[in-house]
């Protein structure tokens, strides 16, 4: 009877009884765990069900998050026609009235204030091909100097750091399989536990083979747990803290003498300065136990391998550039890098933070990890795009630095790809104020996010599921991500999005792409011979190899799993240490009387970045459903807070009220804000618009702030 009853309901209902398979791979953290999504048709609904499938780098895990992704691509917020403000509301359009809406926009205002009044803002979030489009589209179709994009946020100081020291920037100079074979592993401002759970696995099995893991970070958190070490320095001083362990391992002689000779420059510099410092002193700056730093100098130092992996902790900092260098001092002087079970990782963000940055995103970057700057760069990339060299614009400025120009009235107009600037920005009130200002803004976007909010055209984009092309992971493998699911309503791939605006602009003959493999074919070609040469990589290869670690020049190479072997990517094949000074150059925000407590803020498992997808799960949205103040139990009584009350929290920027947290698991000098909320609950209007000198990263770390107990107007 129940049978008959199912085959009618299904009759009625027109519902196939067969499953569908989707194989993609997760779209937040920089694991990009491998999955996939059964979509079974029961009666008159849908049953989702997310499967891990076993590759490389994941093993077949999945996280949280990754087992709810299909929520958002399918929530019925979701934008899925072009729109356009009227009014100062959204109305629905078709692409050809959008395009032709933004050809007139676009143009004008190139015509009376010049190519650079347009600036394009991208994402570390979309495909490689999209990536490297999108750079390509600043400078063919609207030849502007002005791109960059929210990776800046992310990467920036690890990247410059490396690319200084090293001469190259990949998420890890080793492979993930390398960390259970290490015999001492420092973990710098990074929060593995809640940012990539799926890489927890790799030093669980660490430590059941006897490795020593150090943590540095100034909460107890799910990481620091797992560490045998906690150095809880206070915010901001990291770069004193790894002149304090780089002082311990000097004086006791753990320094690999012979590798410093061959393959490293600076050293007698660096030395040198270190003779002058002092480690009680240090253990004062950075409020750790003397005790504790030369425990952990003097492990590090005499393991015969380590590897340091830094994350946002260290990185997100006015001299983030700088204290990664001092990390890297540490590795150089010990000789651990470029060999088994011995390197250096920087733990990334976003789903593609390390091939976004790689192919023509940032400012002063072209497709291959190039510089804009260097002639034979800018001609051998002009040859690949059929322009001349002098069309080629030259650098721009920062993600921030572009806000300032649109405040200052040089940007006019700006083109935006699945990013969320006036949430995820320092001095988020003042990028809300910038954007404001704009003549003609247009929003590439799944959801009315805070910032598309503002835009004039909304033009609707795919999801993880929907949108085929390569993602480059935080070892630096690239991976193929499959996506089959059909596009809803009329939303068009990024990509396509890119190509129909160029062809509207009279500059379609550069962008005649049919499928994603077209422009990933076509960066293989610019990539060739540069830093991230992927040339040697195709759509059939990542099939069967399930990922190849870059670079990979040619067809029949393997890729590269541990760099440095053979010498490092500088002009003389030697790594650079650098003197590093204890204090900062740009001087950070200090306590006082007046904002007497520390703000440091990161992120909680159940979210991911400004929370514009995951905050559109139910289920991740239960487990965390507002924003907070983590706060000792001891401060909060000092100022009168209770536990899980509303709290008045101020900067000299401005002010947000989040729930108190009490806590005993961070620094009584120093409270902490998760990212991920919006309005009145976004940390990011509290911290300053003062940039690293080296990369233009913001110090999201450490903003100084007063509390109070919240009262309701």
């Amino acid at each position: 009877m129940t049978e008959l009853l199912l085959k009618y309901f299904r009759t009625q209902q027109k519902v196939s009884p067969k499953e569908k398979r989707y194989d993609t791979q997760c779209p937040f953290c920089s694991m990009q765990c491998k999955m996939q999504l059964v979509e079974e048709s029961i009666v008159s609904r849908k049953k989702y069900t997310v499967i891990g499938k076993d590759n490389p780098t994941s093993e077949g895990r999945l996280c949280i998050k990754g087992l709810n992704a299909h929520q958002h691509a399918m929530h019925h917020n979701r934008i899925k026609y072009p729109l356009r403000k009227v009014n100062g509301e959204f109305v629905q359009i078709s692409w050809q009235e959008a395009l032709e809406h933004i050809k007139e926009n676009f143009t004008s205002i190139q015509k009376e204030y010049g190519k650079n009044a347009l600036a394009v803002y991208g994402s570390a979030s979309i495909t490689n091909e999209e990536a490297y489009l999108l750079g390509k589209f600043a400078r063919v179709a609207l030849q502007t100097k002005y791109i960059d994009y929210n990776g800046r946020l992310c990467m920036s100081a690890a990247a410059t750091a490396a690319n200084q020291t090293f001469g190259m920037d990949r998420g890890l100079t080793n492979s993930l399989a390398e960390i259970p074979y290490t015999r001492v592993i420092i973990l710098a401002g990074t929060n593995l536990a809640e940012c990539q759970p799926t890489i927890i696995p790799y030093f669980e099995k660490a430590k059941e083979n006897g490795a020593y893991i150090i943590a540095i970070d100034p909460r107890e958190t799910a990481t620091t747990k797992l560490a045998d070490l906690h150095l809880k320095g206070r915010p901001g001083t990291d770069a004193a803290l790894a002149n304090g362990l780089l002082k311990v391992i000097l004086e006791e002689n753990l320094i690999d003498e012979s590798f410093i000779q061959q393959q490293v420059n600076g050293f007698a510099e660096v030395k040198e300065y270190i003779s002058t410092l002092n480690l009680e002193e240090i253990a004062e700056l950075t409020g750790v136990a003397l005790e504790d730093i030369q425990k952990a100098g003097i492990k590090f130092g005499k393991e015969e391998s380590g590897m340091i992996l830094t994350a946002r902790g260290i990185e997100q900092q006015t001299d983030g550039t700088a204290a990664v260098r001092n990390f890297l001092n540490i590795l150089l002087a010990t000789g651990k890098i470029g060999k088994p079970y011995s390197g250096y990782g920087a733990i990334t963000g976003q789903g593609n933070g390390q091939g976004a940055r790689e192919h023509g995103q940032k400012a002063d970057q072209l497709p291959g990890y190039r510089s804009i700057e260097n002639e034979e760069h800018r001609s051998f990339i002009a040859n690949i795009w059929g322009v001349e060299e002098s069309e080629l614009p030259r650098k721009g400025v920062s993600a921030f630095e572009m806000f300032e120009k649109t405040d200052e009235g040089e940007i006019k107009g700006m083109f935006l790809m699945c990013s969320n600037p006036v949430m995820s920005n320092p001095d988020a009130n003042f990028v809300k104020r910038a954007l404001g200002k704009l003549t003609f803004f247009v929003a590439v976007d799944m959801f009315m996010s805070e910032t598309a909010k503002m835009a004039d055209i909304i033009l609707p984009t795919s999801s993880y599921l929907e949108d085929e092309g390569t993602m480059t992971n935080l070892e630096g493998r690239v991976i193929l991500r499959e996506a089959s699911k059909p596009c809803p309503g009329d939303v068009k791939h990024d990509w396509q999005i890119i190509c129909e605006i160029a062809d509207v602009l009279g500059k379609g003959a550069y962008f005649p792409y049919k499928k994603a493999e077209d422009i990933f074919n076509e960066l293989r070609k610019a990539s060739k011979g540069g830093i991230a040469d992927y040339s040697g990589i195709t759509y059939d290869r990542l099939r069967k190899e399930g990922g190849i670690l870059w670079p990979c020049p040619e067809e029949n190479h393997p890729g590269t799993v541990r760099l440095f072997e053979q010498g490092f990517a500088t002009e003389d094949g030697k790594a650079k240490m650098t003197v590093v000074t204890s204090k900062p150059v740009v001087p950070k925000e200090s306590i006082s009387r007046e904002y007497p407590l520390y703000l440091t803020t990161g992120r909680v498992m159940s979210q991911y970045l400004t929370g514009v997808q995951t905050r559109k799960s139910a289920s991740l949205s239960a487990r965390n459903f507002e924003s907070y103040i983590e706060i000792h139990p001891k401060t909060a009584q000092e100022y009168n807070l209770l536990d899980n009350q509303l709290v008045r929290v101020e900067s000299k920027r401005g002010h947000i009220v989040v729930r108190s947290k009490w806590s005993e698991s961070i620094r009584p000098d120093t409270v902490f804000v998760p990212i991920h909320w919006s309005g009145s609950q976004n940390v990011n209007k509290l911290v300053g618009g003062e940039l690293d000198p080296s990369c233009r990263m913001p110090g999201f770390k450490v903003s100084a702030v007063r509390i109070y107990p919240f009262v309701a107007e």
